[in-house]
């Protein structure tokens, strides 16, 4: 073929479709008509002479050749994206895009932190954050569509050999009172006196669960004597239940720092017991990394490190042709429970 059978405004059409499950969402979030995405796909598929949606069902299905085309489209536009973020780097720091991933807890406590420091450096760099469970941020950093990103999750396995993982920074899930409480007043809590208290915990999908039961069984302590009063779909959400006095909980110490300041809850040490995760820094050495991204690495993330980053992050990436093993897998986390393995494009 001396022409290539579909542009890129067909491919964006096409992964639109598989990722919104329908022609008219897809239009909405292209902000176009369905007539016309309609049209697109028609031209596409009469193109390749293949039909690329199964048309029985309610939701836009993709046929084999569909599938095989998103694959190959995603990696397409990723370095068309990445082309121009090349390009962008001319004007050294100028403008440009940032693009940082996080899980749940990090995104949400420590990443915009983080954030406003580079912003007050380099603020004609726009900034993304996209705060998904550490396995789609895994696959997001792997395809490109990520720089890079703080987890507090497991990396898939599957991903282990090709993106670069470093331990950033600890992480402790502090025991949290009402400031009312009886125990608030003590100078440390006993192990005795786990077993009188209501917890408050994540539901019982969450991975985290299992984090803190771990730990509290290697310090001596019989997690299935531990009273559980509720479970609650959010940090925010236990934080709040704690304060209004109907539970103890244990959640990560940068999700309480406001309310620590204000005296609204009270964080209690337990004789023996120190509840701690490792958060991880990602990133794929074999994809281009931006000037904005590098500034982020060297000037803005080893002020919230409390690891050595060493070479492994600060060296400038370059393609290898034999990826390093990672041989520590870090703890998972609440967000990381999803047993499906997205594919590329749904990363």
């Amino acid at each position: 073929m001396s022409d290539l059978p579909f542009t890129l405004d067909q491919l964006r059409i096409l992964k639109a479709i598989a990722s919104e499950g329908s022609f008219k969402r897809a239009a909405d979030s292209l902000y176009v008509s369905q007539p016309a995405v309609s049209l697109q796909v028609q031209n596409l598929e009469k193109q390749l002479d293949v039909p690329l949606f199964d048309r029985g069902g309610r939701r836009a299905k993709l046929t084999e050749a569909g599938h095989l085309l998103l694959d190959y489209g995603e990696k397409i536009l990723t370095l068309c994206q990445e082309t121009c973020r090349a390009i962008e780097d001319l004007q050294n720091l100028q403008g440009g895009t940032l693009i940082v991933g996080a899980s749940q807890t990090t995104g949400t406590y420590l990443l915009p932190r983080t954030i406003g420091k580079f912003r007050e450096l380099y603020p004609e760099v726009a900034v993304q954050l996209h705060v998904h469970s550490t396995r789609r941020t895994s696959w997001s950093v792997a395809n490109g569509q990520v720089d890079l990103a703080v987890v507090g999750g497991e990396v898939p396995a599957e991903l282990q050999d090709s993106l670069e993982v470093v331990p950033y920074a600890d992480d402790e899930l502090a025991l949290i009172l009402p400031s009312t409480h009886p125990l608030a007043a003590a100078e440390a809590v006993r192990k005795e006196d786990l077993y009188e208290l209501q917890f408050i915990a994540l539901d019982s999908q969450s991975t985290i669960r299992k984090v803190i039961d771990t730990v509290l069984t290697r310090c001596g302590i019989d997690t299935r004597r531990l009273t559980l009063e509720m479970e609650l779909n959010s940090i925010e959400a236990i934080k709040n239940a704690v304060q209004s006095g109907l539970g103890a909980a244990f959640v990560s110490i940068s999700a309480i720092e406001k309310e620590l300041q204000m005296g609204v809850l009270h964080r209690a040490t337990i004789d023996g017991v120190v509840v701690n995760r490792t958060l991880w820094a990602i990133y794929n050495p074999n994809r281009y990394r931006s000037k904005a991204a590098d500034a982020f690495v060297r000037e803005v993330l080893p002020k919230f490190a409390t690891y050595d980053l060493g070479e492994k992050l600060f060296g400038k990436p370059t393609p290898r042709s034999r990826p390093q093993t990672i041989e520590t897998a870090p703890l998972p986390e609440e967000e990381a429970n999803s047993t499906e393995a997205p594919s590329p494009a749904e990363a």
